[in-house]
């Protein structure tokens, strides 16, 4: 007991930070990310079952949000290097709660739509403003470091969200869905509120010349289409694999929830640990090349699976998400060690919100892509997919090596 207790003890101390702002960040990531991680798993439900849309009309609302918070990232960080981050963060998870509250109110397509569409717009402004929050409070050495606890804090939280949709589910009635909507948007109020309690990131003059100078910036807008192509790896687990254990594999069915499993478990704790070695862009970029060829690893041993028997089947499906989780934790802090690093300081929160389009592109185009390649190519598919993702990570130590001959570690905005 006295073990457990030691070693429990020590993975809270990997994961949560000093006291201070750091440690602030990471409460309130466990406010917020424990409504993600109830909503993600209830959102297609309450569309469906207590709204009454089409599955076809969910994922038009879904679609149109996605690409509303896609427009606005760019601009919504530059409003945080201009006013402030902890002032949007503030305001845009303020108004998260009323938006998301509303969604008690919809009656049709239109107003689902329109509901999720603004709702967008204020998530876009957050995502960026913490991003930039990140890089006002903590010095430039630490900003990884952070990411990486705060990720592996968020996978603790999203599964205690998930844990409650699944009681949601198993009630199955519309006032239990709606009290799950009542839930998400006292975490958004709860967590703009604790936001509060973060000591004020100063705003970023205005300096001459364009005022997305990130636009301008070919090395960073090269890294962010390679790293949100490579991020497609994160649906690997969430929607390709059930999908191959189903219909390519004789594996049991239970095996989907231990794959998932053992990436959460993993994250928790080895994401800290893999984040060494990348706070400067040099660094991240062989992480992120590292991380590639693990995942390319785990493409590979995924196809070993199929026609396996079932013992053979699941013991190589454990081998590989063990190798997926090795590159997801590298290729992360790799990701955010480059987008910090070549992001210029009175720039943070554009360059930030820029660097999450890449992912929200990755996220849009994976389910199909991948789904495609793996479920109606089989092995061939895994294989394109293996060489893709080890292509793309091999490439970005060549790109940030231009970002640094040019000057973009710490570049003077263009003047005209």
């Amino acid at each position: 007991m006295a073990r457990t207790v030691r070693g429990g003890a020590a993975v809270l101390s990997r994961i949560l930070p000093p006291c201070g702002p750091a440690r602030t960040l990471t409460g309130i990531t466990l406010v917020h990310t424990m409504g993600q991680g109830l909503w993600m798993a209830l959102n297609a439900v309450y569309a469906t079952a207590v709204l009454g849309l089409s599955p076809g009309q969910f994922g038009l609302g879904a679609g149109a949000a996605a690409a509303v918070a896609l427009a606005l990232s760019t601009p919504s960080g530059h409003l945080a290097d201009r006013v402030g981050p902890r002032a949007v963060q503030i305001w845009s998870f303020v108004a998260l709660g009323p938006l998301t509250a509303a969604l008690l109110f919809v009656d049709g397509f239109g107003a689902y739509v329109a509901v999720m569409s603004v709702q967008a717009m204020a998530y876009s402004a957050s995502r960026s403003a913490r991003m930039a929050m990140i890089a006002g409070l903590v010095p430039a050495a630490e900003r990884v470091t952070l990411r990486a606890q705060l990720r592996a804090a968020a996978n603790i939280s999203v599964s205690v969200g998930a844990g409650i949709a699944g009681a949601v589910l198993a009630v199955g009635t519309p006032a239990a869905y709606r009290a799950a909507v009542v839930f998400n948007a006292l975490t958004y109020l709860a967590t703009g509120l604790l936001t509060l309690l973060l000591p004020s990131a100063p705003p970023q003059p205005a300096r001459p010349g364009p005022a997305l100078v990130v636009l301008r910036d070919g090395p960073f807008l090269t890294f962010v289409v390679l790293d949100g192509l490579l991020s497609m790896h994160n649906l690997l687990l969430d929607v390709v694999l059930p999908l191959w254990v189903l219909h390519h594999t004789h594996a049991p069915r239970w095996m989907i929830a231990v794959i998932l499993l053992t990436n959460t478990v993993s994250v928790v704790l080895l994401q800290v640990r893999a984040a060494r070695g990348t706070d400067e862009p040099a660094g991240a970029a062989r992480a992120s090349r590292a991380g590639s060829w693990c995942l390319g690893a785990a493409c590979l041993i995924f196809a070993l699976s199929e026609g396996a028997a079932a013992p053979v089947a699941s013991a190589l499906l454990v081998l590989g998400a063990l190798a997926h989780v090795l590159g997801e934790v590298r290729q992360s802090a790799g990701s955010w060690g480059i987008s910090f690093g070549l992001a210029p300081e009175d720039a943070q929160g554009q360059y930030q919100g820029t660097y999450a389009m890449g992912a929200d592109i990755g996220k849009m185009a994976a389910p199909a892509l991948l789904t495609w390649l793996a479920v109606e190519h089989g092995t061939v598919g895994w294989v394109v997919m293996a060489a893709g993702f080890a292509a793309l990570g091999s490439a970005m130590p060549a790109v940030v090596a231009l970002a640094r001959r040019r000057g973009k570690e710490s570049p003077v905005p263009v003047t005209v």
